[in-house]
């Protein structure tokens, strides 16, 4: 079981942890913005990769959240990317197209990896436990 979130009484978090979403598809952006606003995240989303690294030192967010296909640039280049800006940088890795085996032998790793289609709750969970480590 995952780390309950700090919440406030009114069921939002104290702290508004800045979460950066990178997917090529608008709808899942949408999904993300839906999922995690009402808990009280300040989530920023981009369809592209090479935006989100332009914004990435300035905003500074408690978790990348990233998909692995995106075209030119893939979530682990975004991860290794961010890394070098924060070496401690949370990230979580969703994909429908692949599994875990992708990063086995990369030095810049995703945190946590969650497999298309997960449950709302799972993804939940896992920014959760990114924020609580």
């Amino acid at each position: 079981m995952a780390p309950a979130l700090d919440m406030s009484a009114n069921g939002k978090q104290n702290k508004k942890d800045t979460i950066f979403v990178v997917d090529d598809e608008p709808m899942l952006l949408d999904l993300a913005s839906a999922i995690l606003e009402p808990l009280g995240f300040n989530v920023q989303t981009f369809r592209d990769p090479k935006r989100a690294l332009r914004e990435f030192p300035a905003a500074r967010p408690t978790v990348v959240v990233t998909d692995y296909a995106m075209g030119e640039m893939n979530g682990l280049d975004l991860v290794r990317e961010c890394r070098l800006v924060n070496p401690r940088q949370k990230t979580l890795l969703l994909s429908g197209t692949v599994d875990e085996t992708i990063y086995e032998g990369v030095t810049a790793k995703p945190d946590r990896f969650l497999a298309k289609p997960y449950q709302v709750r799972d993804f939940i969970e896992s920014l959760q436990e990114l924020i609580a480590s």
